[in-house]
C-alpha cells in the first residue's frame, strides 16, 4: 500500500509479464496481470488461490519497489491493474502525466498517526511545541490535515490533499517538515515534541500504537483521498472480471492477511466505483489548482 501508501517495498521482478488474454462465456479475461509493491507477501497467495477458485481466474503479480512505474506500465498494457495507491497519489499521477486512469474498488485506508512520547494527547502540547511532518509532497498535505484535525493548527480555506506549510493560517505549534525517513527518529530523540509518522517508518522504528496521541478518522472527508485503490485503464472500469478481483480483496481470508502484514492498522473499506471516480475527479481539481 502507498503511504504514500500504506505498506512495504519489496523485490522488484526480473521481468514485466505480458497480458495473457482468454474468454469464458461472459467473454471476461480469464488471466489478469495486477502490478504490486508487496508482492512477497502472503495475503497475494491467498488473493490469487481465491481468484482461480471462485473467478477461474488466473493472476499474475508484477512487483515494482519504484512507486513511479506500476502507472506507465498499466497505461502502455504491460498490465490489467495496479493496486499500490490512495486515490491522491492517482490524482497526482493523472494530472501531471496527462492520463485517465481510474479506480475500479476501495481496499483500505491507512490512518496517519500523530505520535509523543512524552504527551498523551494532542491537546495537552504546548504552544510553541515543535511538530514533525513528512515534507514529501504526498504526505505534507495530509500531515497538515491531520494537525487541523487534532486543533494544532488551521489551514486557508480548510485545506486540500494539496496543502503545504505555506496555508498555514493560525497555529498553536510550531510544524517542523523532515524527510520521512526521519520523523519516528525525531520524536524518539526528543528534537519534537510530537511526530507524524508514516506505518511503515512507526512499525521500522517500533513506535507503539499506545504512543499514538491523535489519527485521522478513516470514515471522514479528509480521509477519502487515501482510500487505497485497484485502478485500470478508463477503457477497462466496467470490465466485470476486473470489478469481481478488486471486490475480491475484501474477502475476509485476505483481509486477515493485510492485517497481519500492516500490524492491524488497515481499515477496510467498501467503496463504489462511481464514488471513487467522483473523489477522484474532486482531487485532481485540487491537484491542477496547485500547480497554478
Amino acid at each position: 500500500m502507498i503511504w504514500l501508501v500504506a505498506g512495504a517495498v519489496i523485490v522488484v521482478a526480473a521481468l514485466v509479464v505480458g497480458l495473457v488474454l482468454g474468454t469464458g462465456g461472459d467473454g471476461d479475461t480469464k488471466a489478469v496481470t495486477i502490478g504490486v509493491t508487496d508482492g512477497s507477501q502472503p495475503y497475494w497467495k491467498t488473493f490469487s488461490a481465491l481468484a482461480k477458485k471462485k473467478l477461474g481466474v488466473t493472476v499474475k503479480l508484477v512487483n515494482f519497489t519504484d512507486y513511479s512505474q506500476p502507472n506507465p506500465a498499466l497505461k502502455e498494457k504491460r498490465l490489467d491493474l495496479n493496486e499500490f495507491q490512495h486515490i491522491q497519489y492517482l490524482a497526482n499521477y493523472n494530472v501531471s502525466a496527462h492520463d485517465d486512469l481510474q479506480p475500479i474498488g476501495a481496499t483500505a485506508v491507512y490512518p496517519l498517526p500523530l505520535y509523543s512520547l512524552k504527551y498523551h494527547n494532542a491537546a495537552a502540547l504546548p504552544a510553541g511545541a515543535k511538530v514533525a511532518i513528512p515534507n514529501d509532497a504526498i504526505n505534507e498535505a495530509r500531515g497538515l490535515l491531520v494537525l487541523q484535525a487534532a486543533k494544532l493548527i488551521t489551514l486557508k480555506a480548510g485545506g486540500t490533499a494539496f496543502s503545504s506549510t505555506s496555508d498555514i493560517a493560525t497555529h498553536k505549534v510550531d510544524v517542523v517538515t523532515l524527510d520521512a525517513s526521519q520523523t519516528a527518529g525525531a520524536v524518539q530523540s526528543g528534537s519534537v515534541a510530537a511526530s507524524v509518522v508514516n506505518n511503515n517508518y512507526a512499525t521500522s522504528a517500533k513506535l507503539s500504537q499506545s504512543d499514538a496521541i491523535f489519527q485521522d478518522d478513516p470514515s471522514s472527508a479528509i480521509a477519502a483521498p487515501y482510500v487505497n485503490v485497484f485502478v485500470a485503464r478508463a477503457a477497462d472500469q466496467d470490465n466485470p472480471t476486473y470489478l469481481k478481483l478488486a471486490a475480491l480483496y475484501q474477502d475476509p481470508s485476505v483481509q486477515k492477511g493485510v492485517q497481519k502484514a500492516n500490524s492491524g492498522t488497515a481499515v477496510f473499506r467498501t467503496v463504489a466505483p462511481a464514488r471513487l471516480r467522483a473523489e477522484l475527479t474532486t482531487v485532481e481539481k485540487q491537484a491542477r489548482a496547485a500547480t497554478k
